[in-house]
């Protein structure tokens, strides 16, 4: 964990953020503010404290609230892969007061993987803002005999029956990364290998235990690429990132539909009214205007989010469902 990055988690670790007054303009927001906030304001993080949701969360938490003139508590609420605070968030009263950090895994894949969801994403949650995205990519261990995408996918295809390829845990965006990579290759006898984190995974690359790891991209994974710990054959993005731009993306490769990243947005329960949505975004993106969000974000190698709308974070979720569940379906993939 980088310096900054320790710096934000600290300011954060004690749960709150504190803000100051903030003075809006005449309307609906003007309304909404001499009601809200009436206390400080709850940001569930429906996984474990240190992870990236955790960082990304706290992170929006710590930039927001001075533009919303109260605090803002962080309440990590971890367990099956982000439903049970998902879900917790759902049942919450619609006042503006309870939020959820929610992600690719909480609003896209849970609710294709399981058979009796506890929550429904779009019916049950009204979108805030994105905050960030992060690409995933492909890592080899560099005793691997390659040096491109396209010698990785010849090298898979001719070995894939010995072959395995690691991820951070069965259902996380980075599996199905991996199996999407499977199909778009044509390697469908290499196995998937689930971890219980990255870094357990991350490490078993390192050792060489297993040739390749479906991660994402940030700070550690790159600084690990510089250091010839492992090598970042290809970033699963639309174009290469500011962070390594040294590092070609799949589709430059020649795998067009080789683009996978996870998001982390802002949610409220279904049923919050309009002007206290619209005040949360307007902080948002005040605090967007001061550059620091940002910068914050881009240190982990997340790429900000800088022009979201809760309408573009609503249309996104439904295009992501509509992408990835039929293969949640095809392989079988089933959430507890």
């Amino acid at each position: 964990m980088n310096t900054r990055r320790r710096q934000l988690l600290a300011a954060g670790a004690g749960g709150a953020v504190t803000g100051t007054v903030s003075t809006f303009a005449p309307g609906e927001a003007a309304w909404a503010q001499a009601r809200f906030p009436e206390r400080p304001l709850r940001l569930i993080v429906p996984f474990a404290p240190g992870g990236e949701t955790d960082f990304v969360g706290r992170t929006w938490a710590n930039r927001v609230a001075p533009h919303l003139g109260t605090t803002i508590v962080v309440d990590n609420r971890p367990g099956a892969g982000g439903a049970i605070g998902a879900a917790e968030a759902a049942r919450a009263k619609p006042d503006g007061h309870t939020l959820l950090s929610g992600t690719t895994t909480t609003h896209v894949i849970n609710p294709a993987a399981m058979d009796k969801p506890p929550y429904d994403p779009q019916r049950d949650f009204a979108p805030v803002t994105l905050v960030s995205s992060s690409p995933t990519c492909v890592m080899i261990n560099p005793s691997l005999p390659v040096k491109s995408l396209k010698e990785l996918v010849a090298f898979v295809r001719a070995n894939q029956q010995r072959l395995s390829y690691g991820s951070p845990g069965a259902g996380s965006i980075n599996h199905l990364a991996g199996e999407l990579f499977k199909q778009q290759v044509g390697a469908p006898e290499l196995q998937h290998v689930p971890y219980k984190g990255a870094g357990p995974g991350v490490a078993d690359l390192i050792a060489g235990h297993i040739p390749m790891f479906m991660g994402i991209f940030g700070a550690q994974p790159l600084a690990q690429h510089r250091s010839g710990r492992l090598r970042i054959i290809a970033v699963f993005s639309e174009q290469r990132l500011k962070a390594a731009g040294d590092i070609p993306t799949a589709a430059e490769q020649g795998l067009k539909g080789m683009v996978t990243s996870i998001f982390h947005g802002v949610f409220v329960p279904a049923g919050t009214p309009a002007p206290l949505i619209g005040q949360l975004h307007a902080a948002t993106q005040k605090a967007w205007a001061e550059g620091l969000l940002q910068k914050d974000l881009e240190t982990v190698g997340g790429t900000p989010a800088v022009e979201s709308t809760p309408e573009s974070t609503a249309r996104l979720i439904r295009d992501e469902t509509t992408r990835w569940t039929p293969l949640v379906k095809s392989i079988g993939l089933k959430i507890e």
